[in-house]
């Protein structure tokens, strides 16, 4: 597809000011045009697609009215970004979106100087587009700030915490509300667009603030005009809420027209202090399967935009770990009347949807709200029930003080199913799940597992559950190695390794994913491996046999090397005055930019050829 024969306007479209410079009935056919690219170009690579569908205008018009990069778009999560991709600069680049060495999955500083904040996790966008308002006042600058968020990544209490204190302040930020999910389709249209063209105006702040002033001295009558104006706006919009927290609520509009966005937009640019407007989008605007099934739509691989359903990838024999998981909880949840599943708005992604369905009073979606859910968790294993958090090892890290403080702490029986360990490949830096060894090995009273293949990930979620007290089971993303899955609920015993293979003079002691590719290394090198299975407790006698009978110790795992297992390793070896070459093979100490897993595994050493090089050099 040519982009100067099939895009007539967006063929021109290198940088914002190229936006700048259209008159606004070429708006409408730029936004369409766009919209078509965004479909033509994540049909050829795959990425995050409905969610960018549903802001083609909004980010035109944001383009438009705001004089970026000095005004500063802060995107949250950054799933709706590839629009305002495009037209900073990246246009040409977009089929490479999530490769390796292509086009960030998410907005990225060193990516683009119009990216004003990095992004990836949810529920960030106020609290920093707030920081980036109070820095550029204190400069004496008169820029304004941007916070896009949608619907869901305003549940999280982070987003809260942030408008709340913004309410305070008097710095120039404006939040927008993408909300394509809300029941709240009725009031958007002529009448309601009215309303808002008046409260958004010049004129309506002016007399809002004048009148604010002129009544400060009449106590009663300024009390009487506040509880009037809030009556009269709770008639007009659903905005009592931001109002109360201090902002000036404006909407809800289409956000769909461009030429009301834009009206909107100009209206409010310059309105002084904290500014909210809510808009209402479609999720897969314009694109009808994904407007029918926005969720299916939501990340998608390389598709035929011409078919109406995306491409279905033969039967696999083997079970994913998230459906190994899946199943075990509802096997469980049959056998035992106190399971309660947890989820932090990732029911599908961590594999709930079964459970949820069969057991819908025992599970719990909590929204974006990864701390509450460690808490809630804590709350329910306090009067007897036996929860399990299903969340993504980098979601975790959100809820570290409530991991220590809410159950740790208190010794409460939570299991953490903690999907998407190590490498994820193409989501990048942000979603890798790299630290979870090391930020779960210095807790006290935790049981910390990794299985080697499918049928040890539903063993230890068995051990994980019947443990008494805090216990995680780390997996990675996607397939493991193959193994045959028992129907059974079976155990293995506590802090116990295994051996895989019996060698010479050289023992590789690897863990959860890191075993299937040492097998082989070892196999190539002659040497005994071991299963570890556990990084916490760690087998301390099968190190000590090994140490003993072995010259070299090699330890493989699928996290930074600092603090993990290894590193535990080296500790408990030290502590025992046994001095002898041992050699720690990791994630490097770096962020991981985006590829295929199986691309980054290579490039971190990780996978068989390069850890026998690895390890042949160390030896040598």
């Amino acid at each position: 597809m040519s982009l100067s024969n099939d895009y007539p306007l967006l063929q021109h479209i290198n940088l914002p000011t190229d936006v700048r410079k259209l008159d606004k009935q070429q708006l409408r056919e730029l936004s369409k045009e766009l919209r078509e690219y965004l479909t033509h170009t994540v049909s050829l690579s795959g990425g995050h697609f409905s969610a960018g569908l549903g802001t083609v205008e909004l980010t035109v018009a944001l383009h438009y009215v705001f004089n970026t990069p000095e005004d500063q778009l802060v995107w949250d999560v950054g799933h709706q970004a590839y629009p305002h991709k495009i037209l900073t600069g990246r246009k040409d680049k977009m089929p490479t979106i999530r490769t390796k060495d292509g086009v960030c999955a998410f907005p990225n500083r060193s990516e683009s100087e119009y990216d004003a904040f990095g992004v990836g996790h949810s529920s960030t966008s106020i609290s920093a587009a707030l920081g980036m308002a109070i820095a550029s006042k204190l400069r004496g600058d008169n820029k304004r700030m941007v916070a896009i968020i949608g619907d869901g990544s305003i549940t999280g209490g982070m987003a809260f915490e942030a408008m709340n204190h913004a309410g305070a302040l008097d710095a120039n930020l404006l939040v927008i509300l993408n909300d394509n999910d809300m029941s709240i389709s009725p009031p958007v249209g002529a009448m309601n667009n009215y309303f808002t063209r008046v409260i958004s105006s010049k004129f309506y702040a002016t007399v809002r603030e004048e009148s604010k002033k002129v009544l400060s001295n009449m106590p009663t009558v300024l009390d009487l005009a506040k509880k009037t104006e809030e009556h009269v706006k709770g008639m007009i919009v659903p905005g009592t809420l931001f109002e109360e927290l201090g902002f000036n609520y404006i909407g809800p509009i289409d956000g769909h027209d461009v030429d009301m966005l834009i009206e909107t937009l100009s209206n409010i640019k310059d309105l002084p202090g904290p500014v909210f407007l809510h808009i209402v989008t479609k999720k897969g605007k314009g694109y009808a399967p994904a407007e029918k099934d926005p969720l299916a739509y939501h990340g998608v691989p390389a598709f035929d935009p011409t078919q109406d359903s995306l491409p279905k990838s033969a039967p696999s024999p083997h079970p994913t770990y998230t459906q190994v998981f899946g199943q075990w909880l509802c096997d469980m949840a049959d056998k035992d009347e106190r399971l309660l599943g947890i989820t932090p708005a990732m029911r599908e992604g961590s594999g709930l949807v079964e459970f949820s369905q069969r057991f819908p009073e025992r599970y719990f979606d909590v929204a974006i709200a990864e701390q509450h859910a460690v808490t809630l968790a804590a709350g329910q294993a306090c009067q007897g029930g036996k929860p399990v958090v299903a969340i993504y090892s980098t979601f975790l890290q959100r809820a570290y003080d409530q991991l220590i403080h809410d159950v740790a702490i208190q010794d409460l029986d939570v299991l953490f199913a903690l999907d998407r360990a190590g490498l994820v490949g193409p989501d990048g830096p942000t979603h890798a799940g790299s630290f979870d060894y090391s930020y779960l090995n210095c807790i006290p009273n935790m049981v910390i597992m990794a299985p080697a293949d499918e049928n040890e990930c539903r063993q230890m979620l068995t051990t994980g559950f019947n443990y008494k007290g805090p216990a995680a089971v780390r997996y990675p993303r996607g397939k493991g190695p193959g193994a045959v899955v028992s129907k059974d609920l079976s155990e293995i015993e506590l802090g116990k390794a295994e051996i895989r293979h019996k060698g010479g003079r050289l023992a590789i002691l690897a863990w959860g994913s890191m075993v299937t590719p040492a097998l082989e290394a070892g196999k190539k090198l002659g040497a005994t491996v071991i299963n570890m299975r556990f990084i916490k407790p760690l087998d301390e006698d099968i190190i000590l046999e090994m140490a003993k009978s072995h010259d070299v110790l090699v330890t493989i795992e699928e996290n930074v090397i600092s603090g993990g297992a290894g590193s535990a390793v080296n500790t408990f070896l030290q502590a025992q005055q046994i001095l002898m070459p041992v050699l720690n093979i990791g994630l490097p100490d770096a962020f991981i930019e985006q590829g295929t897993r199986e691309q980054l595994l290579e490039q971190c050493g990780l996978d068989t050829q390069n850890i026998i090089n690895t390890i042949e050099a160390f030896c040598a």
